[in-house]
C-alpha cells in the first residue's frame, strides 16, 4: 500500500514538469544545431502566451518562431544574428531578458533609484522628528513673565 502511494506521488510530480512544445517535425537532424536552437528559444518570449518561452508554448506563433530560428541556423547565422533578426522583426518585447540599452536603462535603474529616494525621504523625516523632540530652551523675557504672572493672578482671583 505504501509503495502504491509513492508511485502515485512520483507520477503526480512527473506530470507537473513542463513539457516542451517542440513538435517532432521541427527538430533538426544536426544535434548541434538543434541544441543551439533550443538555447535561443529559451530566451525568446511567446508573443501570445506572454511570459512563456517559445520552446514551451503551444501557440501557432511560437511554432512559427521556432521554425524561423531553425531556418536561420540552417542558413548559417550565428546565435546573435538569429536573435537580432527576430528582434528586428518582432521588436524588443520578444526577448525574455530585455537589453539594458536605449530607453530600457530607466526601467533597470528605477528600482535602485526608488530605493535611494525612499531612503533619503526616511532620513529627512527622522532628522526632522528628532529635532522636534529635542528640548528647546525657550526662556521667557521679563515682559512675557510679567504678562504670564498677571494672567495667573487673574485666574486665581476668578476661581475663588
Amino acid at each position: 500500500m505504501r509503495a502504491l502511494r509513492w508511485i502515485c506521488i512520483a507520477l503526480a510530480l512527473l506530470t507537473a514538469l513542463p513539457a516542451a512544445a517542440v513538435q517532432p517535425d521541427e527538430v533538426l537532424d544536426d544535434p548541434v544545431l538543434e541544441e543551439r536552437a533550443r538555447e535561443i528559444s529559451k530566451g525568446l518570449r511567446c508573443l501570445v502566451c506572454r511570459n512563456e518561452n517559445i520552446d514551451e508554448s503551444n501557440a501557432d506563433l511560437a511554432r512559427d518562431l521556432r521554425l524561423l530560428v531553425r531556418e536561420r541556423l540552417v542558413e548559417g547565422d550565428s546565435d546573435d544574428e538569429v536573435v537580432a533578426f527576430v528582434t528586428d522583426r518582432y521588436g524588443e518585447y520578444v526577448l525574455l531578458k530585455p537589453l539594458t540599452t536605449g530607453s530600457n536603462w530607466l526601467l533597470w535603474a528605477a528600482g535602485p533609484i526608488m530605493f535611494l529616494l525612499a531612503l533619503a525621504t526616511g532620513l529627512v523625516f527622522l532628522r526632522g522628528r528628532a529635532r522636534a523632540a529635542a528640548p528647546q530652551e525657550a526662556g521667557l523675557n521679563a515682559a512675557e513673565e510679567a504678562r504670564l504672572q498677571a494672567i495667573l493672578d487673574e485666574d486665581g482671583r476668578a476661581g475663588r
